[in-house]
């Protein structure tokens, strides 16, 4: 059973602005490899991605799903998530990723529940945006299955993937260690799924009709607009009160040591083994 979340937890709120594949990545990790759950802060950090760039799931075969002489000819970014799940496009997009332990947020009877509490924010985000956000699995009919696993991420659907009219906006996941959470989500401001495409070995049916975006929705609304109103709906829906500042010199250290033995490297964005 979990412990009742701390009232008014100060979450660190990081903004790294747009980085590069590798960078954000590997600032990623080094958010997760330097919590500590008995002493750290909990994170929300934001971020953008210049120039977009291709990110891999943990357990994904690049070989299997890419094609990969063409991301060599355009010289794409290929590179690999700590999370599961299929490929992301990413570009026009606002990310965030969080780190926090269990007892920092609102209590949640299991793991999957957890998915649900730490995603709360962002439906109502995007219902304050004056959009009809509704969780995946609270509009499948009886009997239909989620979770099945895609190429791209944005084929598939998981139970806490938000739903405009029937259609998937964005995508979020999670991983868990040591009484760590680890998440990370994108909300895409244009509908850039059709870039993505070219890079796949087999490209899904109808996907353009089935994903959406803001700019798609009619919401035309300031990049530094969205960004205050995630984080007031993160502070509300957690109850958290929010600290602007920026990474830790352990943290930097971490994730420049990761961009150049990890994230630079074949070894890992395409084959996953680790340096």
């Amino acid at each position: 059973m979990h412990r009742q979340a701390e009232p008014g937890v100060i979450w660190r709120v990081i903004d790294t602005g747009p980085c590069c594949g590798r960078e954000n990545m590997a600032i990623d990790e080094a958010l997760f490899r330097c919590f500590d759950p008995a002493v750290s802060q909990p994170v929300l950090r934001l971020y953008g991605w210049q120039p977009p760039a291709l990110s891999l799931g943990r357990f994904q075969k690049a070989g299997d799903d890419l094609g990969l002489t063409r991301c060599r000819a355009d010289n794409l970014t290929i590179v690999r998530r700590i999370t599961g799940g299929g490929a992301i496009w990413h570009a026009d997009e606002l990310t965030y990723s969080l780190v926090c332990s269990p007892a920092q947020i609102p209590p949640a009877a299991s793991v999957k529940e957890s998915f649900r509490v730490l995603t709360s924010f962002l439906l109502s985000f995007y219902r304050t945006l004056g959009l009809q956000a509704d969780y995946a699995v609270d509009l499948a009919p009886a009997g239909s299955r989620l979770g099945q696993r895609t190429p791209l991420c944005f084929a598939g659907k998981e139970s806490y993937d938000i739903m405009l009219h029937g259609r998937k906006i964005g995508g979020n996941a999670q991983r868990r260690s040591r009484e760590i959470i680890f998440q990370h989500g994108s909300i895409p401001l244009q509908n850039r799924v059709e870039q993505g495409l070219q890079y796949l070995k087999i490209r899904p049916q109808g996907l353009e009709q089935a994903t959406t975006c803001l700019a798609d929705e009619g919401i035309a609304v300031g990049y530094d607009q969205l960004k205050q109103a995630l984080q007031q709906q993160f502070a509300g829906q957690l109850g958290a009160t929010l600290q602007s500042g920026g990474l830790t010199e352990q943290e930097r250290d971490l994730s420049e040591k990761l961009m150049q033995e990890k994230y630079r490297t074949d070894h890992w964005n395409l084959e996953g083994e680790e340096p």
